[in-house]
């Protein structure tokens, strides 16, 4: 922490770091890491530098195909009855299984470049935006509410989800952006949602007479919300909230090819659970979609919820550790504004706590090849020389390996094998770009008033650019933020 200048009551009053070290902070730690000018851009003014990044409309959006997610919903489905009808024109079919056979490879790739292209636009706004901190806050909250590409038709539908879900909500109100996130049809495959039927809904019965097996509920969604995206694990709620909870989003679904909002959001209220439920001491009597959404509204205005975001926020931007009395501060901006995140941004920044200038925050891979690819300005060139870089620092584009979202702690991204990756990479990368500047500048761009003289002298001393570029960005001082 900061040096403590003077205490009443308990609180902590702390001495704010210099300009010239806020606005090194305020690149490197809120923002993505520091293009050629940038910290010189902030030292005027840094707290105002971030909050101008600040803006209703929401985050920036990556520069691609535009298709939404009705369009891929629609796309996967044709691949879905190509694949089927290869299958079954297998046997004894000869060249016209030949034809089939190509046509589905086609469409498997076509999809694959599509996911691929996805990814790419996110990674080069990032290396390219002048908005660092908007950037993060964004993918901040794509993190929280994760959706993984561990499921073919869910991949597809990832780029769209954020374009559509996440950015445009990350400065509204907490309950605008849960809601939006809870009910695309990312998430609702996901988490498999979409197949959820009431087990006493007239499609339950419906499916009962058809096949004389009884329709499933799915408790995916209503765990992972309550766990993950609201109240959290420690919130004290039973497995009967759990239950109660997926009865009341039953009829949360995606309209199909010859129904209305075919890919979008369908509420289908013959899958709808009869009757009134009970979730976290709470009744509600609502019937059919207003059941659900009331639930939800009640999950984002809970103090638990608040609580649980406000901390994961700390963690992410301060510390694997971060002081109680900024998250604290966090969450009385948020109790007091109803969940209005652009004030829980702009809480942030005010907060003393968050400009320490230790830095405590361990680069996750993409945050580090970002940072590295901004530090030259420049941006990954194709998804075929990226993907398998971040696969291979731990990271694969798009594939969380749980709802839970990427580690952001250094125990997960600062083990000896992974630095030893990270190392390997970092001597490959500096061999490539090692005549795009003198490494001294770019060390002083790289890091402003973080820079110490331990590193300094290692770049100025090194017998080679590529060793001294490579030793600028393995330093501690580039690889924590």
């Amino acid at each position: 922490m900061g040096n403590v200048t003077s205490s009443r009551k308990g609180e902590r009053f702390l001495n704010l770091p210099s300009k010239d070290m806020m606005a090194a902070i305020a690149v490197t730690r809120f923002g993505l890491g520091a293009r050629p000018g940038e910290i010189e851009a902030a030292k005027a003014d840094p707290k105002g530098f971030l909050a101008a990044q600040i803006r209703r409309e929401g985050a920036d959006l990556p520069v691609d195909g535009g298709e939404t997610s009705a369009d891929r919903f629609r796309q996967m489905r044709d691949f879905q009855q190509q694949r089927k009808m290869e299958r079954e024109q297998k046997d004894g079919q000869g060249d016209k299984t030949t034809a089939n056979a190509q046509t589905f490879k086609d469409a498997q790739r076509d999809l694959r470049d599509k996911v691929g292209a996805d990814f790419l636009a996110r990674a080069r706004l990032a290396t390219n935006t002048d908005a660092g901190f908007r950037e993060r806050w964004a993918l901040f909250w794509a993190n929280h509410f994760t959706v993984s590409a561990t499921k073919q038709i869910t991949s597809v539908l990832i780029g769209p989800f954020e374009r559509e879900a996440i950015r445009p909500h990350v400065f509204d109100r907490f309950e605008n952006l849960l809601v939006a996130a809870s009910t695309h049809p990312a998430m609702l495959t996901y988490l498999d949602q979409a197949q959820s039927i009431g087990p006493n809904s007239r499609a339950a019965g419906a499916a009962a007479r058809r096949s004389n097996r009884r329709a499933g509920l799915n408790e995916n969604l209503a765990r992972e919300i309550l766990e993950l995206h609201t109240v959290g694990v420690d919130a004290g709620y039973a497995q009967a909230d759990v239950t109660e909870f997926a009865r009341a989003l039953t009829g949360f679904s995606i309209g199909r090819d010859a129904e209305d909002h075919p890919g979008q959001f369908l509420f289908r209220e013959a899958a709808h659970e009869p009757g009134s439920r009970t979730v976290l001491g709470r009744h509600y009597g609502q019937a059919g979609l207003k059941q659900g959404l009331s639930v939800l509204s009640d999950l984002a205005a809970d103090p638990r919820t608040a609580r649980h975001v406000c901390g994961k926020i700390a963690r992410h931007f301060v510390s694997d550790a971060p002081p109680p009395a900024l998250t604290e501060r966090l969450e009385r901006r948020w109790m007091e504004t109803g969940g209005d995140l652009a004030k829980v941004a702009q809480a942030l920044i005010e907060s003393p706590e968050a400009w320490d200038p230790t830095p405590a925050k361990f680069k996750t891979p993409y945050e580090y090849t970002l940072s590295t690819w901004r530090l030259i300005g420049a941006e990954p060139s194709a998804i075929e020389r990226l993907a398998p870089i971040l696969t291979g620092l731990g990271q694969k584009p798009f594939s969380a390996p749980s709802p839970k979202g990427w580690a952001e702690d250094a125990q997960t991204w600062a083990a000896p094998d992974a630095l030893i990756k990270r190392m390997q990479w970092a001597q490959g990368f500096a061999a490539a770009v090692a005549d795009r500047g003198d490494p001294n500048a770019l060390a002083v761009e790289a890091l402003g008033a973080r820079l110490t003289p331990a590193v300094a002298k290692a770049v100025s001393r090194a017998e080679t650019r590529r060793e001294a570029f490579a030793l600028l960005v393995m330093s501690p001082e580039f690889q924590r933020r």
